[in-house]
């Protein structure tokens, strides 16, 4: 789906989410431990990356393009992790098991990107295993703000619906072929 043929509705939502993880971002960076603003600052890379890639079918057709968007992704996810690690050395359980939640949700992501067929075959597992997957960071939400910890509920449900948009923009091609 090109982003002419979205509902301007939807174009709106996604530059508000857009804006709001980057005021997010700033500030994580600027105030919050280096685990937190490295995390942040990784994942808002991942998203541009996948946004780009469900966006822009065509440039992943380009070799050097392609490349480049791949060393990126890879470099954001070692930020990813090294944050994951930075959480387990501070003791931060919460931010570790959300770490390992959304690594689970971009394998996913890559897994139905890169085999669409296999996730087709198996459609009723994926569907299931993503919904675990989402459960759980929705209830780390809950947490979060049953904790009075309101930066990082809202946070993460921006996260969730940032997410949920990417999902949106890669089934938009089989809902058009439908």
């Amino acid at each position: 789906m090109t982003a002419g043929a979205m509902p301007r509705w939807y174009r709106v939502l996604r530059a508000a989410v857009f804006v709001l993880l980057c005021v997010n971002t700033a500030y994580y960076v600027a105030a919050a431990s280096v685990s937190k603003g490295l995390d942040s600052v990784a994942w808002l890379v991942l998203l541009v990356l996948y946004s780009i890639e469900t966006s822009h079918a065509a440039l992943m057709n380009h070799r050097a393009a392609a490349s480049v968007l791949r060393a990126m992704r890879l470099l954001a996810a070692l930020g990813v992790v090294a944050a994951g690690v930075g959480y387990i050395i501070e003791g931060d359980a919460l931010d570790a098991v959300n770490t390992g939640l959304w690594i689970a949700v971009v394998c996913l992501l890559e897994f139905e990107v890169r085999r669409p067929q296999a996730v087709a075959r198996s459609r009723v597992a994926f569907v299931g295993f993503a919904g675990v997957i989402y459960g759980g960071l929705a209830l780390l939400v809950f947490v979060w703000a049953w904790r009075g910890e309101w930066l990082d509920a809202y946070d993460a449900l921006l996260w969730l619906i940032a997410f949920a948009a990417i999902e949106m923009d890669m089934l938009a091609p089989a809902r058009a072929a439908a």
